[in-house]
């Protein structure tokens, strides 16, 4: 092999060289998409002082008809914290989280009900969202659903009459008391 062939050859070599590292180097250059975080669910997540809010949405029949709320809450701090939700026409729920712990609001028995969801489902609505544990505040987009997902449809609310009659506006979410035994002769 000729000298300038083998020169041809090495210049080959390098451009091939080359174009593999800059097909392959993409990936060096760009972020990966596993360090990013977002919400691979229906719900919205947000950070509000010590609480970690994940995979939050309302559950309802439609704009003017109560909604419940679901998804999780956890809370960082060694102080028990309540999340207090305001949502639409003066609704409005609480949420107790005590501390180092987490509340998952679609498997609790006590529901967070908004007397009005504020939205039609697929939309997505503003809420104020407020922890007791530092002060803090913050508006919150969360999703409207129904029961077009069939998994969705136990969570739709019904309306809790208050002593007047009308749906309650605030629901805050208290054991449930068991019954005791009594006797009587």
């Amino acid at each position: 092999m000729t000298r300038s062939r083998r020169g041809k050859l090495a210049m080959a070599t390098a451009a091939f060289g080359i174009g593999l590292l800059s097909l392959t180097g993409c990936g060096y250059i760009n972020a990966q998409q596993t360090t990013a975080q977002y919400s691979a669910s229906d719900g919205t997540r947000t950070d509000l002082g010590p609480l970690q809010l994940r995979n939050m949405m309302i559950i309802s029949d439609g704009e003017s008809k109560p909604g419940r709320v679901i998804g999780a809450v956890y809370n960082t701090s060694s102080n028990d914290v309540s999340l207090t939700i305001s949502g639409a026409s003066g609704s409005r729920t609480q949420v107790p989280v005590k501390k180092n712990s987490y509340v998952l609001l679609n498997d609790s028995t006590d529901a967070a009900i908004l007397s009005t969801s504020g939205g039609k489902p697929g939309s997505l609505v503003e809420v104020t969202i407020r922890e007791n544990g530092t002060n803090s505040d913050a508006k919150f987009k969360m999703p409207v659903l129904d029961a077009a997902i069939s998994d969705y449809k136990k969570y739709l609310p019904t309306a809790q009459p208050t002593s007047t009659g009308t749906a309650s506006g605030t629901a805050t979410p208290t054991p449930t008391p068991t019954p005791s035994p009594t006797s009587s002769h």
